[in-house]
């Protein structure tokens, strides 16, 4: 039994010592992202988006410039076909016109020579590994549950740290594949007078609601 032990020690040692020459992955500190599940949440967003562009107008003197807004593809300087049109950008397009307009925003149905644009596109992102997220304090409380096994042989602690991930895995949330990144610029004489990005979860079925029809454009990222 104690030769058993030492060989897999031994093994255990080799292993460690021929992976010592790489940087170990580490995760991100906790944080929280939000997920687009309703068109209420759409109207959200543009809420809060025309918000920003009616305090920039203000900011930049430009308050009795009128805005003209715009979905592009691919590019800000690339309008969407209308065979590119999704369920998103079409409600996006209507809900932020009518928050802009309730802001008192001078906002054009159609496109004038002087107008301000508003462009905003959507990108999906695509992730082909499944995602766990550790809720807050489970690390905690793992690093607690593992340490009374501190005068215990190095292989129990090793086996009880790897039922600890485990049971941490079973009881945290998977994400789903797909992410949106949706950004909105204000352009003027070709320059920036504003822009935001906005990074959220979605439902996997509800992909198709903000990606492109006629090219189905996706940023797929895989491990590895």
């Amino acid at each position: 039994m104690r030769a058993a032990f030492s060989s897999l020690s031994l093994l255990l040692f080799l292993f460690s010592t021929s992976c010592s020459h790489i940087p170990q992955p580490a995760p991100y500190a906790f944080s929280e992202q939000q997920k687009m599940q309703a068109t209420h949440h759409w109207d959200i967003l543009a809420s809060d988006v025309a918000n920003q562009i009616n305090n920039q107008l203000i900011t930049r003197d430009y308050i009795d410039s009128s805005v003209y807004i715009q979905s592009t593809c691919g590019s800000d300087s690339t309008p969407c076909d209308q065979n590119e049109t999704t369920q998103f950008n079409e409600a996006f397009r209507d809900l932020l016109i009518t928050r802009l307009v309730s802001f008192g925003v001078p906002t054009s149905a159609e496109k004038k020579k002087n107008d301000i644009e508003v462009l905003y596109k959507v990108q999906v992102v695509y992730h082909a590994s499944t995602r766990y997220a550790l809720a807050p304090g489970t690390l905690t409380a793992l690093t607690t549950a593992i340490s009374v096994f501190r005068n215990t042989s190095g292989i129990a602690q090793s086996l009880a740290l790897a039922a600890g991930i485990d049971i941490a895995y079973a009881t945290s949330p998977g994400h789903g594949h797909y992410e949106i990144i949706i950004t909105t610029s204000m352009v003027t004489d070709e320059k920036y007078l504003f822009r935001t990005s906005d990074i959220y979860y979605i439902n996997d079925p509800d992909f198709w609601q903000y990606q492109i029809r006629s090219t189905g454009k996706t940023l797929q990222l895989v491990d590895g």
